[in-house]
């Protein structure tokens, strides 16, 4: 998106919004179902600037989804151990098993981005990241594993009163860090390095898709609907369950309240009981 982009995009009404990603959402279930039945490895990539709306659109994606069969994976800074280790090595042991379904916080491609601009890897390591990265990807996809990556787009305008608007809510203001404030005045530089990223990867085997986020509400129905329609789902036909009657009680008698420790009852105090 371009630079000092000032135009506002038009927000998504809520409720067509709402009705919207509860369609959507009960169709990631049916995909989840079809997973978990057919064994497929599905790994879902979300990159994008600070504060693109990564974070809230993977929150949408896994609301109703089994934790069993869909993960998030969001990896903290590497330890001195991983970082002599092969770069793509601490990612791999989070790839997905038969029936499961993987949504990747940020990935490998933080090489080509945070840590390119801000001095983390060396000029050869990055060099050797551009180089392996379609290779180790092709490797995936030919493997078997769906492989599919975003990129959130959003304009310095946008980043900005989204940064602002975190640092005046307490409940959000553990989203902001010191790097994520850096990114601001380091703009070019990340723009720079998304575009050098996107010449070397943007690979047909694993193409780049590119979510516009100047309107969160629009690009988590975009993200979601384009996610659905690259896969073949179908609807798994689950065997009809009924609630079995309850039996007869054999004498239990349940042990005394007097005998237990209780949580204090707060929620009376709220309502005057």
């Amino acid at each position: 998106m371009a630079h000092g982009k000032s135009d506002k995009a038009q927000r998504m009404p809520k409720k067509i919004y709402e009705r919207e990603l509860l369609r959507l959402q009960a169709e990631l279930v049916k995909l989840q179902e079809w997973v978990r039945v057919e064994g497929a490895r599905v790994v879902v990539i979300f990159e994008g600037r600070d504060a693109a709306g990564k974070g809230s659109t993977i929150k949408r994606v896994s609301e109703y989804l089994n934790p069993r069969v869909a993960r998030i994976a969001a990896l903290p800074a590497p330890t001195e151990r991983e970082r002599t280790e092969w770069y793509f090595q601490r990612y791999i042991e989070h790839l997905p098993a038969a029936g499961e379904l993987l949504l990747f916080d940020r990935s490998w491609y933080n090489r080509a981005g945070v840590e390119r601009v801000m001095g983390f890897c060396t000029n050869a390591e990055y060099t050797r990241f551009l180089h392996q990265t379609p290779i180790f990807e092709r490797l995936l996809v030919e493997d078997g594993i769906l492989l599919r990556k975003y990129w959130f787009s959003v304009s310095d305008n946008e980043q900005e009163n989204r940064f602002r608007s975190r640092l005046e809510d307490p409940m959000r203001r553990w989203k902001l860090s010191p790097m994520d404030l850096e990114s601001i005045s380091r703009w070019e530089d990340y723009s720079r390095a998304k575009d050098e990223m996107f010449v070397h990867t943007d690979v047909p085997e694993a193409p780049w898709y590119v979510v516009e986020s100047e309107d969160k509400r629009s690009a988590r129905i975009n993200m979601i609907a384009h996610l659905l329609s690259t896969i073949p789902y179908y609807e798994v036909q689950r065997p009809p369950l009924e609630l079995p009657p309850r039996p007869p009680s054999k004498g239990y008698q349940r042990t005394p309240r007097e005998m237990q420790t209780p949580v204090p009852d707060h929620a009376s105090t709220l309502h005057g009981h």
